[in-house]
């Protein structure tokens, strides 16, 4: 691809046949840029889409096995008395209210085959919740910097990463991105062949040739939400707003907002010395720190952001919210210099300051001043799956074939701008007070959260393989050993797990605080001179295989926790009472998680996590590498110590792998 610009060369040659070169060069360049390899990320042969119509309906599990295994995840948390009185609301349960219910809950899944019976609720969950969506529901995912140093210039990144990213929307949009698949063996199935066969195939069978291969396609219908979308407050319950139409991105720095076309009138996106000069005037804008930043009513109550945002409207801000929301994304560009503070890292990602940052889009890129990248998205249009394939094909874009070069920024010009307009929203009193008022409410919550990391080197991936045990299972061993060492007793945990191999499949729980987490947890705390090392590394080895069952389980849809939770919906969809099962404050406490856990292993992270899902839990975020396993942990202070809980972390994670080494 031909990268010089038009104004290099008119500036150089300026004879007869120099300007007819220059023009020649230019004509090249465009035309590059309109080309295929510059439009799009991928150009699949098989369609983005292909496998949908066929992939399997998400499995409702029969009552009576979820109901077991709700009691067998009770075990290791409850009292002997409190577990018999949870076996009695069982049998009532299944004896009486819980048959009509499934009933209900089966026929209304037949009636709506386009989708699973978890997605409404869970959906209508996540809108109806009215906390704020920092720290409570947004997660972070931070890029690895470049190897080059240069390209993690904030100019040269941001370029690239929105011409990557555009890239990737482009291919997405004309169903030319790859199909998601799990390959049981790639070796085999992530071929070409493969991608022949199921290709040819129409798309009502073309699941089964791929599961010939032992290949599971995943559901995809959460992708399109990843761009020109925005979840928008609402009195109660808020809305998923999207408009595809959008050809525009909104760029915000120092809590002002601004806005330029990145897609021409055909769609194309635009050259990289346009965005690249539109973004450098952006960052040359010597504005000072908006005195009223209107980005921190995003992170208020949702009711209350609801009514703020009514009244904003109604005082003439409605098309500039309407920009943002239709807007393909949001860029951050931060003036703040992270350095090689990683908890700085952390809450800069996860929560900032709420000034620069818009936090009802289904992703903000953010990039700051020292080149540091990554993601702070919403979580309720869709799940980690979607968002980590976009961060993943991003990644490898801008390492690979970036589209703009630290030479190429000598070269911009005013010609290369394109129309930047500044969004400024009009604010009365009544505004401005609330603005007031929540940069320092947000301040003060925001000095209430602790973040805090481990990283244990030369033990991952290689080594628990060559052991032979699941490095999750280890993972999972640890956190619930940490807590054990810190408080002496063991909690409700939850791991995410994926349903996405089934159409609209979302998430189930892996419940990993077992009754051998326990027993291990015991023997490796005590010490006791009578339990040998091999027996130590039995009860290890025997966490694992448990673990792996549960897995196996809830990949498959054949966990307990979204099906009870549908269970309950159907009562409040009803209107009628619900069992008592429900009622009781076990199955609350039990949904009370402590230790919120989420893996996010790929070697384009450089870090991950996000908040506690409740005021006294840990938000636990991890990720497995070759031969090393990385954790961020994140708590309240007064509630429980993140600080305290990462040292306890890592002599767990030394304990264990001790005990794993010894022969």
């Amino acid at each position: 691809m031909f990268r010089l610009s038009t104004s290099i060369y008119s500036k150089k040659l300026v004879n007869h046949e120099g300007t007819r070169f220059s023009l020649h060069i230019a004509r090249s360049t465009l035309t590059s840029n309109m080309s295929d390899d510059y439009q799009y990320i991928q150009l699949s042969k098989v369609p983005t889409m292909h496998f949908q119509p066929s992939l399997p309906r998400l499995p409702i599990p029969k009552l009576e096995s979820s109901c077991q295994k709700y009691l067998i995840a009770q075990q290791p948390l409850i009292t002997q008395e409190k577990l018999c009185h949870v076996e009695c609301l069982i049998r009532n349960f299944l004896k009486e209210d819980g048959p009509k219910l499934q009933k209900e809950l089966i026929q209304k899944d037949a009636k709506n085959r386009h989708t699973s019976y978890i997605n409404e609720p869970w959906f209508d969950m996540y809108l109806r919740d009215r906390k704020p969506l920092p720290i409570n529901y947004n997660p972070l995912l931070i890029f690895k910097p470049e190897t080059d140093i240069r390209y993690n210039d904030q100019l040269i990144k941001s370029t690239n990463l929105v011409i990557s990213s555009l890239r990737f929307m482009k291919s997405l949009r004309r169903e030319i991105l790859e199909p998601e698949v799990y390959h049981m063996n790639p070796e085999k199935s992530d071929t070409k062949l493969f991608r022949k066969v199921t290709g040819l195939l129409p798309s009502s069978i073309s699941w089964y040739g791929a599961y010939l291969f032992k290949a599971f396609p995943l559901d995809m219908s959460q992708y399109p939400h990843l761009f020109n979308t925005s979840r928008i407050p609402q009195l109660g319950k808020d809305d998923i707003y999207h408009d595809d139409t959008g050809r525009h991105i909104v760029v915000m720095r120092k809590g002002h907002f601004y806005t330029f076309d990145v897609l021409d009138e055909n769609n194309y996106i635009r050259q990289p010395s346009e965005i690249a000069a539109s973004l450098k005037l952006i960052l040359e804008d010597n504005r000072p720190l908006n005195e009223y930043p209107i980005a921190i009513l995003t992170t208020l109550e949702r009711n209350k952001w609801a009514s703020a945002r009514l009244h904003l409207m109604n005082i003439g801000n409605e098309n500039i919210l309407k920009k943002i929301d239709s807007a393909a994304f949001i860029l951050v560009l931060d003036d703040n210099h992270i350095g090689e503070d990683h908890n700085k890292l952390q809450k800069s990602y996860l929560h900032g300051d709420g000034t620069n940052r818009w936090f009802d889009k289904s992703f903000c890129l953010i990039v700051t001043k020292d080149g540091y990248a990554g993601l702070n998205f919403e979580h309720s249009w869709g799940d980690g799956v979607a968002v980590l394939r976009f961060f993943n094909d991003v990644k490898a874009d801008i390492s690979k074939k970036p589209r703009f070069h630290p030479e190429d920024v000598k070269a911009l010009c005013s010609k290369d701008f394109l129309k930047v307009e500044k969004l400024e929203f009009i604010l009365d009193s009544k505004i401005k007070d609330i603005i007031n008022e929540e940069q320092k409410n947000y301040n003060t919550w925001i000095e209430q959260l602790l973040i805090d990391y481990v990283i244990y080197e030369g033990f991952g991936k290689k080594e628990c393989k060559k052991i032979g045990i699941s490095p999750d299972a280890i993972m999972q061993l640890a956190f619930q050993l940490a807590l054990y060492e810190q408080e002496g007793q063991m909690v409700p945990t939850y791991e995410s797990c994926s349903t996405a191999a089934f159409k609209r499949g979302r998430t189930e729980t892996i419940r990993s605080c077992t009754l051998q987490t326990k027993a291990a947890c015991v023997a490796l705390t005590q010490k006791k001179s009578d339990i040998s090392t091999a027996e130590l590394k039995k009860l290890i080895f025997d966490c694992s295989n448990v673990h792996g069952i549960l897995i196996k389980e809830a990949a498959m849809g054949q966990a307990f926790d979204r099906h009870l939770f549908a269970l309950k919906s159907i009562c409040e969809e009803l209107g009628i009472r619900k069992p008592a099962i429900f009622e009781d404050p076990s199955y609350d406490s039990l949904n009370c998680n402590v230790l919120s856990t989420s893996t996010l292993s790929s070697p384009a992270i450089l870090s991950g996590g996000f908040g506690p899902v409740i005021n006294n839990g840990y938000g636990i975020g991890y990720s497995v590498q070759d031969h090393k396993l990385e954790t961020i942990v994140s708590s309240y202070q007064g509630s429980r110590n993140a600080n305290n809980y990462v040292k306890c972390l890592e002599k767990a994670l030394k304990t264990i792998h001790t005990v794993l080494l010894s022969k």
